[in-house]
């Protein structure tokens, strides 16, 4: 791997590191933040749901700001703006502000985290793509993890406004090595000039706004599911007139032609069940431990941290495995494996020796890491620098509201469960356990299109270690 390919998939991936820790961390600290801002925690939890707002409507236009103004231009400033608005948020003294500076961060966090995985992207060539991969994408799945633990950490022996003041020198960090290392040349001369299509973004926007506000609602306790549908009914509308719009206009916001190329659909189509999958454990695990185990939140997420660990041992051993075996070997297999990973977390419960459980998520920790890392490495393999730009915004906002997707699942899965079981809001072990085994069996799903793939799929970035 060329030495520039390697320190901006560091430089991006210490971006991208900052911003799931933030967006994770705040969770645990948020009955100590409501308590100082003098509200309910229900109510706090407008600072979360403010920013992921944020992400899902203004993700989309990142591609078009990167055409228009260059990668390093747009990454560094988006970081900046990232680090303002988080020295926002430390200092807010009342939840109005709070929330305006999470409106803030999440629009800088929308062109942050695109625009810096295309710097890496255009940067790096095919062979090189599963190693760069690697660094980018295991933020993504050390962050959720790590991150209500630090959160805990810094509410419970500092003051939670340290979430945000960390992201400091991390960003400041980032930014001097970007300006350094991340070229800023513009793909197209033509694509920089190309107005922007605001029909395509409006329609995107509100219609990404409205599913994730009616995700957020389905994952929660006493809502009236009705609100929720038929918010989640308008924004399939509006993303569907959005796709409807897109062929009929020179320059869309985002480019669907791109999904014709099999190596890129199928991550888009059965990665996004594989992630759902993923997403749903930094939520269902760590409410067991605390429900059914009497564990407080700081010591859930500790324990929670052995599937961060087998994350990160598993990293060297992604870019060996995926230039040793196929796409079509390692995604079936490993599918398989994330499916029956989930439903060995069937068999928790109070009684079960610490190691066993830790044992279990450590493995399930690496089974994730593989998965993520093998169908982000995919995705890009064919598809040609022309199409590159639309090609990782489509693929980013299908990434970020895989989080939510995953969150809203395993609620629903139980909220069903406690249902069928007839003890209301009072989850028990045995709602949990149906949970875990409606999960894995939709996780199965997945395997569908995994098996379509051919052994020559994703090859050039597999050829130089053949």
């Amino acid at each position: 791997m060329e030495k520039k390919s390697l320190y901006i998939s560091l430089i991006v991936g210490i971006a991208f590191l900052m911003e799931n820790l933030d967006s994770t961390a705040i969770t645990t600290a948020i009955p100590k933040m409501a308590n100082d801002f003098s509200v309910s925690s229900v109510t706090m939890s407008t600072g979360i749901t403010a920013y992921v707002i944020m992400l899902a409507v203004f993700i989309p236009i990142s591609g078009w700001v990167a055409d228009r103004y260059g990668t390093r231009s747009v990454f560094s400033l988006a970081v900046t703006g990232f680090i303002l608005a988080s020295v926002a948020c430390g200092f807010s003294g009342s939840l109005p502000v709070f929330v305006v500076s999470r409106i803030l961060q999440g629009m800088a966090g929308a062109m942050m985290v695109p625009v810096g995985q295309l710097a890496v992207l255009t940067n790096t060539a095919k062979e090189d793509l599963v190693a760069a991969t690697a660094y980018i994408t295991w933020p993504g799945l050390v962050g959720p993890i790590a991150g209500p633990f630090l959160g805990g950490f810094f509410t419970s022996y500092l003051s939670w406004h340290w979430i945000f003041f960390i992201n400091v020198p991390i960003g400041i960090i980032t930014i001097i090595y970007a300006l350094k290392f991340i070229p800023n040349s513009l793909q197209d001369t033509t694509k920089s000039k190309r107005k922007l299509d605001w029909i395509g973004f409006l329609l995107s926007g509100i219609g990404l706004m409205c599913l994730t506000i009616g995700l957020e609602l389905l994952s929660q306790d006493n809502v009236d599911y009705t609100v929720s549908f038929t918010l989640i009914g308008i924004s399939l509308l509006l993303i569907g007139l959005s796709v409807w719009h897109s062929f009929r206009t020179e320059y869309p916001i985002m480019d669907y032609n791109v999904l014709k190329i099999k190596t890129f659909r199928i991550p888009i189509t059965s990665g996004t069940i594989s992630k759902i999958v993923i997403n749903t454990a930094p939520f269902i695990i760590p409410l067991l431990f605390q429900t059914v185990f009497g564990m407080s939140a700081f010591h859930s997420g500790l324990l929670f941290m052995a599937s961060m660990i087998g994350n990160l041992m598993m990293k060297p051993a992604t870019i060996w495995i995926t230039k040793k075996y196929n796409f079509r070997q390692v995604l079936c297999f490993n599918g398989f494996l994330l499916a029956l990973t989930t439903f060995l977390q069937v068999f928790f419960y109070p009684g079960l020796a610490m190691w066993i459980i830790a044992g279990i998520l450590f493995f399930a920790g690496m089974v994730r890491s593989m998965q993520f890392s093998g169908l982000n490495t995919l995705a890009y393999a064919d598809v040609p620098p022309d199409l590159m730009n639309n090609a990782n915004t489509l693929y980013i906002t299908l990434q970020q509201l895989s989080v939510a997707l995953g969150v809203s699942f395993a609620a629903l899965s139980l909220h069903f469960s406690a249902f069928y079981h007839q003890n209301g809001n009072n989850y028990q072990l045995n709602d949990f356990q149906m949970s875990f085994t409606i999960i894995s069996l939709f996780c199965l799903l997945s395997l569908i299109g995994y098996l379509k793939l051919n052994k020559e799929d994703g090859w050039v970035v597999r050829v130089k270690n053949k």
